[in-house]
């Protein structure tokens, strides 16, 4: 056996404690690139326009 293998190893990444409380987030649900404003889109709700302009077959 060396004497590397005797030296104490620093606290790894399993030592280490890790608050996973209900406030803890590790990816938003939408990121900012997936938003309107993210495409370069006006912001607004245009649903009533599509539903007005839908195709006769869709009735």
């Amino acid at each position: 056996m060396s004497t590397e293998d005797r030296r104490p190893h620093p606290p790894g990444d399993d030592d280490r404690v890790v608050d996973l409380g209900d406030d803890f987030v590790v990816l938003p649900e939408q990121t900012t690139d997936d938003t309107d404003r993210g495409w370069g889109e006006a912001t607004g709700d245009n649903d009533d326009r599509l539903l007005a302009e839908r195709p006769p077959h869709w009735d």
